[in-house]
């Protein structure tokens, strides 16, 4: 092809175009067809991968310290080379994962997601450096620049994406899933501030904000164009389909949008680099001109502040009401967006919906992710057009659950006029499974009335509540 027919090829739009999930065997063959030998044989000349030595190492390194921190020599301190070792670092990082995630979407494979309120990862730098076997030529080119390596891995802030054992454990079982050779992605919350910071004062513990996002974070990769909409609040309303069944729709509400950050996560000795897809909330229109020029500036920006409010802090207060929609907001907020990003990765398999449990396979990382269960249910019925019990047969098949302690502040319930207001369509299909599952526990114990009250869904009180654990 010449480069005249090149430029008119170009011309149309025909060459470049973004996808989501990376392509089928089948329609890379297309793809690659459409590209002339000239492109392919430029890109192939410049995507050498760089080296793992010493030399290479330091090349980089002085190249990310002048390019992409713009310093020199004589201006780069402890937090600096840090910056561009981690920069460095990375750049083998992602080349793992783009064949690893091209492997997968290329292979078919079925996928493991994993959800977590929290994934305590430790420092990343240490992390990669050593699962991927380049601890030591590093330590020896950053020495011979001028630091020492345990300065500068000193120099990381821990991301603040979880609190203690549960959010070590989410950590770990992505490192092992990673490590052999599993084609899995975690799915978490992007927060901006953790619990707390605990400093000590005059003996007297001081809690500060974990403010832990106040640099460019090298770990993570934002995807802004990986954008899905949520929502709260709205009504329900209910038509006849062309089948003559009844269907219900949820419209309305405050729409909310999840934007996507990519956090690659490298096996130990093995090329396999996985990922954890974190969320962050973002309006759906972030400043209000008309009310700036009128002077009302809280206004303005108001409906920016609620809705980063949700992915703001991990675990918000919830001795309040106003505490309890926050959290209850926050859950949904990320079981929805990650529940629509695995839905639209099954989709591109063009796989009828029964396969869906042979294609995805989601733990639950204690009750937080509860709603997924409920919300696959209503993407199923309500947006994918399947009859309630196939719909429910695909749902069962697909979660499994991990329960971490039985101590009954650990068991959430959630009171059902909260969720009736902020997810009416869910509060709606949460009575229907719980009214099919009392009728086949009455069937099997039809003496024992006692039963149906211990293990209802719903907590018959003053108000209801809506019990978590017995979802799972």
């Amino acid at each position: 092809m010449s480069e005249a027919a090149d430029e008119n090829y170009i011309s149309k739009g025909r060459y470049h175009k973004r996808t989501f999930t990376g392509f089928r065997k089948q329609d890379l063959k297309k793809e690659i067809a459409k590209w002339s030998p000239r492109t392919l044989d430029l890109w192939e000349k410049h995507a050498v991968s760089e080296n793992d030595d010493k030399e290479s190492f330091q090349s980089s390194f002085v190249r990310h310290v002048t390019s992409t921190l713009a310093r020199s020599v004589y201006n780069i301190d402890n937090f600096s080379a840090y910056q561009a070792t981690a920069h460095t670092v990375r750049d083998r990082l992602i080349k793992r994962w783009n064949d690893t995630q091209q492997v997968h979407a290329e292979v078919g494979l079925k996928r493991v997601y994993y959800l977590s309120l929290e994934f305590l990862l430790g420092r990343s730098l240490d992390n990669a450096l050593l699962n991927l076997g380049l601890k030591e030529n590093y330590g020896e080119g950053i020495k011979d620049l001028g630091f020492r390596m345990e300065d500068i891995l000193d120099q990381e802030v821990d991301a603040a994406l979880g609190n203690g054992g549960l959010g070590r454990l989410a950590a770990c079982y992505m490192d092992s899933l990673a490590t052999l050779d599993y084609p899995a992605w975690g799915y978490g919350l992007r927060y901006t501030y953790g619990i707390f910071q605990q400093r000590l004062n005059d003996g007297f513990q001081v809690e500060f904000p974990d403010y832990w996002l106040n640099f460019d974070n090298p770990w993570e990769l934002p995807r802004l164009d990986v954008v899905i909409d949520t929502h709260f609040g709205g009504t329900v309303s209910r038509y006849t389909d062309d089948k003559g069944r009844v269907r219900a729709i949820w419209e309305g509400g405050e729409p909310i949008q999840a934007v996507a950050y990519d956090v690659p996560i490298p096996g130990y000795g093995t090329k396999n680099c996985i990922n954890i897809r974190l969320w962050s909330s973002k309006p759906k229109r972030q400043f209000d001109l008309k009310h700036f020029n009128e002077g009302q500036y809280e206004k303005a920006v108001q409906a920016q502040m609620e809705a980063e409010n949700i992915t703001a802090v991990l675990y918000p207060n919830d001795n309040h009401m106003v505490g309890k929609e926050l959290r209850l907001k926050q859950q949904y907020f990320w079981v929805a967006a990650s529940l629509a990003d695995i839905v639209r990765r099954f989709k591109k398999t063009e796989r009828p919906f029964v396969d869906f449990p042979y294609m995805v396979a989601i733990q639950l990382n204690d009750t937080h992710p509860t709603l997924a269960i409920v919300e696959l249910q209503r993407i199923l019925v309500d947006i994918e057009g399947l009859d309630w019990d196939d719909a429910w047969e695909i749902v069962t098949n697909t979660f499994a659950f991990t329960n971490h302690t039985i101590l009954p502040e650990a068991m959430e319930k959630w009171p059902v006029p909260v969720i009736s207001y902020l997810l009416p369509r869910h509060m709606q299909i949460i009575f229907d499974i719980n009214l099919y599952f009392l009728q086949n526990v009455e069937r099997k114990f039809p003496d024992d009335r006692d039963i149906l009250a211990r293990l209802s869904i719903i907590e018959e009180s003053t108000p209801q509540f809506v019990r978590y654990i017995e979802f799972v």
